[in-house]
């Protein structure tokens, strides 16, 4: 299984640079309305975490390990023969068995990785970025995705958003958890 999307597609998400987050807390933004009635926003999320970054990285740079910290995930499983790195994909199976495929189009060891949603969203178009820094002793994990909607309904798309940013909220705390109680 290969990225599904086309490269102009890939190009435009990747080039797109949002917003930075507040310190602490989020963004979370309807930016615009196109000609056919979309709308584009984006979300972001960030937490400081008292680890150091090879330890958050074990975790967030497994592409595959996200029923540990993520959300209501059930199960993720690779479908590709690349794993942790860019060009990797992975099927996401919810709680209530919902699906998503993602492709990670970007990666960095120990510094981010982005990745797109090609199925399963009700958007046209998905890219976030989960990135680490340095922090004293402690890290920032800032988890950012820029959204285009399907249709022109800006209440659809706004509850959408509030639902990715409660969702990104929820498992960077989860992931915290997680670190904190085992560093």
């Amino acid at each position: 299984m290969t990225c599904n999307r086309p490269l102009a597609y890939i190009c435009l998400v990747l080039n797109f640079k949002g917003e930075k987050p507040e310190e602490s807390g989020m963004v979370f933004k309807i930016q615009a309305q196109n000609k056919n009635g979309q709308f584009r926003g984006t979300v972001s999320q960030n937490i400081a975490i008292n680890a150091p970054i090879t330890t958050l990285w074990k975790t967030v740079g497994n592409y595959t390990g996200l029923a540990e910290w993520i959300v209501d995930v059930k199960k993720t499983e690779s479908i590709s023969k690349i794993k942790n790195d860019f060009g990797a994909v992975r099927d996401i199976t919810f709680a209530d068995n919902s699906h998503v495929i993602e492709c990670a189009v970007g990666w960095k060891d120990e510094q981010y990785l982005s990745y797109i949603a090609t199925s399963g969203l009700p958007l046209d178009g998905y890219h976030a970025t989960i990135s680490i820094s340095q922090k004293g002793k402690s890290c920032q994990v800032t988890w950012e995705s820029f959204l285009i909607s399907q249709d022109s309904e800006k209440k659809k798309f706004s509850e959408f958003m509030e639902f990715m940013d409660s969702f990104y909220s929820k498992s960077l705390e989860r992931l915290k958890e997680k670190i904190e109680k085992a560093n």
